[in-house]
């Protein structure tokens, strides 16, 4: 077979193995599991209805939540599009199989410049399928962490490929954060590792104006990377303020008390940080294995044709790499957690596992690109030996009620909601006082008052019509966030009464009123999309011109 399409064949099948089980036994019921559905069918509803998602509005029990505010675009967007062009039962396996395919065509054409196409094949099969990978596939169902793990390779190539340039180093930082949060923390910061060191191996050079170009370019493409995303970036950022962030780093959530085989006294967050440490303990190693292995091999360099250019600083770059996520895994980084920024909202040292199974396919690729290898059925036994047992370790029981299936039926029948996303809060509303039958609204003359009995539970209207007899307060089944545009007979309202479940209360007037409720574009909003406009523009504009220099070359 041409060297160029086997990978389209092989890996595909890689991932057809690694998601096999579930075709046959179903899906697995992870952690995670029940958020995404939610954010899949809510993203496809409002798609459907030519509204580009910003409020969730089942959580919270119909009262709702900023959910696509803050989390990014790119995995619910994938998962309300499958679920477009097949049945919700199929969406999840099909999510999975997509995601572990591309991450190990990622890996692949990262690491094809530096191995053979046999060591670069073997290498991507194993990576899809690495422990981590299905840990998060099966136990955590982490989808967004999962689909993040395509880029991770990229940002690898960027800051490891001969010349630097700010495109190539702008995608994968732009697709991280369009993806995933905390992915996006972690490749920021081992981009930045990477070029320091790239930086200290360039530093025996006859000059330092090559010194100069790749910090310059490394700076302008991060730069340019988080511009493309500032669509999503700058209102996630600028309206975190308006909702109880701090509830995604509690104590028992934060990185200082989940560093590896620690104990927090709470039975089922330490079975599932023990799963990790195992799961840790297992990369770790084959990744040592990996970078020794790379390291003894180079000898052989000398040998190398110009298409695999000599190996000078890119094994040493990422064994450092390997070495610091190591020291991240344990309490003596502590200190490192509690002050660089950002790091705390990963909660857990462990998810640089995702970065270090990159490393790992990478060096393993490294290590094996000088050997004689028949890849094509050796790539799809190893997948499989990875597999296998992971998916008999990780998968989670799914109850009837927390099925594909039982999940849509409740979404598309009048229910009451789903439960509330603790760090999606708007400030001052209590969760614990939330009544999950209220009605779209009710009338009352006390702004405190529940909803009456018998009533039936659904999401505040669009718009209605009211016409008191007497002064009264208008309760909406909707939290209070800045982004709500409520008008009376078309004017403003903005006088809100405050109640501690966070649910909107109105003074009404005596007279008839007609109410129109609308979710406003706020001024953060807009500022993102001109800044990924102008971002866009100019990564465009930087690709035409690195094309034009090369021919010129």
């Amino acid at each position: 077979m041409h060297r160029n399409l086997r990978p389209l064949l092989i890996l595909p099948l890689a991932g057809l193995i690694a998601v096999a089980p579930m075709i046959v036994h179903g899906c697995s019921c992870g952690h995670d599991f029940d958020f995404h559905l939610i954010s899949w069918f809510e993203a496809s509803r409002q798609l459907l209805h030519g509204t580009y998602p910003r409020w969730a509005q089942t959580p919270a029990w119909n009262a709702g939540e900023p959910r696509f505010i803050f989390y990014p675009p790119l995995s619910w967007l994938l998962g309300a599009l499958l679920g477009f062009l097949m049945p919700w039962t199929w969406t999840p396996v099909a999510f999975t199989w997509i995601a572990l395919t591309v991450a190990g065509l990622s890996l692949y054409y990262a690491v094809r410049r530096f191995a053979s196409p046999n060591a670069a094949l073997i290498a991507a099969a194993i990576y899809l399928a690495n422990p981590y990978m299905l840990y998060t596939a099966y136990e955590r169902t982490a989808y967004a962490e999962l689909l993040a793990a395509i880029w991770f390779p990229m940002v690898l190539h960027a800051a490891l490929r001969p010349k630097i340039t700010i495109p190539w180093i702008a995608a994968p930082i732009a697709l991280l954060w369009l993806t995933n949060a905390p992915a996006a923390v972690m490749g920021c910061y081992a981009m930045a590792l990477l070029i320091i060191v790239r930086l200290v191996f360039t530093a025996n050079d006859d000059t330092h104006v090559m010194r100069r170009q790749i910090a310059f370019k490394a700076g302008a493409g991060a730069l340019l990377g988080l511009g493309i995303s500032g669509f999503y970036l700058i209102p996630a950022a600028y309206e975190r303020k308006f909702v109880e962030i701090h509830f995604a780093i509690l104590p028992g959530l934060r990185p200082w008390d989940n560093f590896l085989f620690q104990n927090t006294h709470v039975p089922e967050h330490d079975a599932v940080l023990h799963t990790a440490s195992v799961v840790a303990t297992i990369l770790m190693g084959l990744t040592a294995l990996a970078v020794t292995w790379a390291f003894v091999a180079r000898h052989k360099d000398s040998s190398v044709n110009a298409a695999r250019p000599p190996l000078v600083y890119q094994i040493p770059t990422l064994a450092i790499l390997s070495g610091a996520i190591f020291f991240l895994l344990t309490p003596l980084s502590s200190p490192i957690w509690h002050h660089l920024p950002e790091l705390r909202f990963l909660q857990f040292p462990w998810r640089f596992l995702s970065v270090l199974g990159s490393v790992f396919g990478f060096t393993l690729a490294l290590s094996l690109r000088h050997l004689r290898l028949r890849s094509g059925i050796l790539a799809l036994l190893c997948t499989t030996a990875f597999a296998l047992p992971g998916y008999h370790l990780f998968r989670q029981y799914c109850y009837p009620e927390d099925t594909v299936a039982e999940r849509m039926a409740v979404f598309r029948s009048p229910n009451p909601g789903t439960d509330p996303t603790d760090e999606y809060t708007p400030i001052g509303a209590d969760n614990d006082l939330l009544n999950q039958r209220n009605p779209g609204y009710w009338t009352t003359l006390n702004p405190l008052s529940s909803a009456p009995e018998l009533s039936v539970p659904g999401p505040a209207p669009h718009s209605l019509n009211l016409s008191p007899a007497a002064p009264t307060t208008l309760i909406l089944n909707l939290r209070n966030y800045p982004a709500w545009r409520i008008t009376r007979n078309g004017s403003p309202i903005t006088a809100k009464r405050p109640r501690p479940d966070g649910l909107i209360a109105i003074p009404m007037p005596a007279g008839p009123a007609k109410i129109e409720i609308r979710y406003r574009i706020m001024g953060d909003q807009k500022l993102g999309y001109l800044c990924s406009a102008l971002s866009i523009s100019l990564l465009i504009a930087l690709i035409l011109y690195d094309h034009r220099q090369a021919r010129a070359a």
